[in-house]
């Protein structure tokens, strides 16, 4: 049953169905093949519903609406300016506020196709002109952008808390050890990337300027402010923090700094209505998919037979890092979360994996593979947005994905880089 379920799949993405088309026609099969006949499909249906019951999931479009509405006013721009106004004027300072802004603007937003536009549009060209490549650019906006998936607020970890029932607030809280890590990587390549080619430095900015950028920022840095301290300190939460989001975002841009107009809200209403009804189309067919594979015994059978179950804690990671990078290097990374995330479920129960720590590394993989040819979501919406060629946004992507992955052998090295701020709020 897998084998055709998995060929029928397979056909349908290389024939160009949308991602939402092969799961449901493979769960469909499945179905039908383990109840013979399409007699009980109401509770295939009822299954597909009930991945979308989930009052957590109200984050979600919360979240959306709130990076569109920021997207589209003066915040990014002005935690942009304040980042380069410290550090634009070191060797390599450009290049390590970008990276800079694309991790605050993450945590503004927690979407990582919101964070290239934003700090894309502006920041390419000052980089182009102080003469980085344009390689370089594209693979630097892109990876960096990409830490918006492990920074609160992440979507990618809602999806996998109500997936794997596992504390959203714990999860967000453990994303930021791994963020920072990866910046601080980034970071270092960067400065060694500017040496190497000598690029310019930026002018210094004087320390009137730097209070004035400080000042114009305050006010978007109070969003990871909200989120995380707000969560931390129990006051509200993780759905009630993208509400408080979305009410700050809109008084941020159109009361505080009058960016937009009452006229811009029906288009970014329609836009976030668009985005939000394609993730939950896919969350209600993902979960019908995870139940009928899970039903039908297929993950424990395929775990089995290649012997992950008795690889040991270290070994259950390593195969679910590889699993998800691989796949989310073809399909949706909302996708791979919902089908593969059962898979590994009975693995990871018995071999006692902390569930946060697995959430943050299937982030992480998920992250990656965003940003990994060939069908990497985040290579599309760079395409979209700089019109550039395919190979030209991916010339320059290797040296991070090599960053990247070794950020994962570390977090599996040296789990307390996920969990160490997670045990300090959450642990008594």
């Amino acid at each position: 049953m897998a084998t055709i379920m998995m060929a029928v799949m397979i056909g349908l993405l290389l024939l160009g169905f949308p991602m939402m088309v092969p799961l449901i026609t493979g769960a469909v099969i499945g179905f039908v093949m383990t109840f013979d006949g399409f007699g009980q499909m109401q509770t295939f249906v009822q299954q597909m519903m009930g991945g979308i019951r989930p009052a957590s999931l109200i984050a979600v479009p919360m979240f959306i609406l709130a990076a569109d509405i920021m997207t589209r006013g003066q915040s990014a721009d002005r935690l942009i300016n304040m980042v380069m106004a410290f550090i634009g004027h070191v060797k390599g300072g450009l290049a390590i506020s970008t990276a800079a802004s694309c991790t605050l603007f993450g945590a503004v937003s927690g979407s990582t196709q919101a964070t290239v536009v934003a700090v894309g549009s502006p920041l390419r060209p000052k980089m182009l002109k102080a003469g980085y490549s344009d390689a370089f650019t594209l693979a630097l906006i892109i990876n960096s952008s990409d830490i918006a998936f492990l920074i609160p607020p992440s979507i990618g970890m809602i999806i996998y808390g109500v997936i794997s029932e596992t504390s959203i607030a714990e999860l967000f809280i453990a994303g930021i050890g791994p963020g920072l890590l990866i910046l601080f990587m980034f970071s270092l390549y960067c400065l060694f990337y500017a040496y190497k080619n000598n690029v310019p430095v930026e002018e210094k900015s004087t320390w009137k300027e730097r209070a004035i950028s400080v000042r114009d920022a305050l006010w978007p840095l109070f969003f990871p402010v909200i989120i995380v301290g707000g969560i931390y300190g129990g006051i509200f939460s993780p759905t009630e923090a993208a509400a408080v989001c979305v009410l700050y975002a809109f008084l941020l841009e159109f009361v505080v700094f009058r960016s937009l107009k009452l006229s811009h809200i029906w288009t970014i209403s329609k836009s976030t209505g668009l985005i939000t009804a394609v993730v939950f189309i896919l969350v209600a067919v993902g979960n019908g998919f995870s139940w009928i594979i899970s039903f039908a015994q297929i993950p424990q059978t395929i775990l089995e037979s290649v012997g992950v179950n008795e690889a040991g804690p270290v070994g259950v990671l390593i195969a679910i890092c590889v699993s998800f990078f691989i796949a989310c290097m073809f399909v949706d990374p909302i996708v791979v979360i919902l089908v593969l995330t059962p898979i590994f479920a009975p693995a990871v129960q018995a071999t006692g994996l902390d569930p946060v720590l697995v959430g943050v590394l299937i982030t992480l993989q998920v992250a990656i593979g965003s940003a990994t040819p060939p069908f990497g979501c985040d290579i599309f919406t760079a395409i979209a947005i700089f019109k550039r060629p395919y190979m030209d946004v991916i010339r320059g992507t290797p040296p991070f994905i090599v960053m990247l992955v070794g950020a994962a052998g570390l977090i599996i090295a040296f789990p307390d880089i996920a969990l160490f701020l997670r045990d300090i709020a959450f642990r008594d």
